[in-house]
């Protein structure tokens, strides 16, 4: 891979990564050296700064999605500066934790799934890096496009299952993430639609993140934890956001732990189809991988 753009220093720590996670603060809270990095792109500031820390041994680049006082709704992340700035700092594997409602009744609260596909069912996120439109640089992106037939990294998935099984902790190995526009939770009618598609699990973050990973040629694998059963899986008043934020926190030390444990187990080097996702394509960008020279 070529080297990332240049980024403005960190103190006191080469600002590098080898792995990113995007996530709340509480999944790295409890590290005992944390570098505060701030990042500039050319598509605006990122979600928060990235947070730079060592787990076993691996150097990680933590991103809070909706920003450390979680004050970005799902609609308003800019996924395409988060998704760049970990690219910039030397990020290739990316493990995206996220809530999300079940639509079944086994997939109750506490259960995690390692999706293997996702549906888009948002309606105006910015989802390409490839739109063809002129940046404040002047470079000009290629209109690309890139196979998402499998969104999700096969060696970070075998990773995370394996990872969630060494703690205990029996995940779903694979199904469906529909991905919906919020910030308001599904109507009973919308929720029953998913589970009748055979769809696993609702969210509001998974996409375009997979998508924008695998443009920049990036590993990219989601943990979804099930903090409630959607409003048309069970009867009652539906999911309320205290719910979620609830059982999130109770669930969260454990999530942390199965992360640091994938992020360890996480391939040092890379020959999966998210690594092979640019060959033969020329982007644009600049800092982002162009195809090897032929022979």
């Amino acid at each position: 891979m070529p080297d990332a753009p240049s980024i403005p220093p960190a103190t006191g720590a080469p600002a590098r990564a080898e792995i990113g996670v995007i996530g709340g603060s509480g999944l790295y809270a409890l590290l005992d050296d944390v570098t505060e990095v701030t990042v500039q792109t050319p598509y605006g500031p990122p979600s928060d700064s990235v947070f730079l820390g060592e787990v076993a041994g691996r150097s990680v680049a933590f991103l809070p999605r909706h920003g450390r006082g979680h004050t970005l709704p799902p609609h308003r992340i800019n996924y395409r500066a988060n998704l760049w700035a970990l690219h910039s700092l030397g990020v290739r594997q990316v493990l995206g934790p996220c809530a999300v409602g079940g639509l079944r009744t086994e997939y109750g609260p506490g259960t995690l799934l390692v999706p293997d596909q996702f549906v888009d069912r948002t309606l105006g996120r910015a989802q390409t890096f490839y739109d063809g439109l002129p940046l404040p640089d002047g470079s000009l992106p290629e209109v690309v496009h890139v196979s998402m037939a499998d969104p999700y990294c096969p060696d970070g998935r075998r990773a995370a299952l394996a990872a969630a099984r060494a703690n205990a902790w029996e995940p779903v190995d694979g199904g469906t993430l529909v991905v919906i526009e919020g910030p308001r939770f599904s109507t009973r009618a919308e929720s029953r639609w998913f589970t009748a598609n055979g769809w696993s699990v609702v969210g509001m973050t998974g996409h375009p993140e997979a998508v924008l990973a695998r443009e920049l040629g990036l590993c990219y694998t989601s943990l979804a934890l099930v903090t409630d059963l959607d409003a048309g899986v069970e009867t009652g008043e539906g999911v309320t956001h205290a719910e979620v934020l609830e059982v999130f926190a109770r669930n969260v030390d454990r999530l942390r732990t199965v992360l640091f444990k994938a992020v360890a187990d996480l391939p040092a080097a890379r020959d999966c189809v998210c690594s092979h996702a640019l060959d033969g394509l020329e982007t644009g960008l600049a800092g982002v991988p162009e195809p090897p020279a032929a022979g």
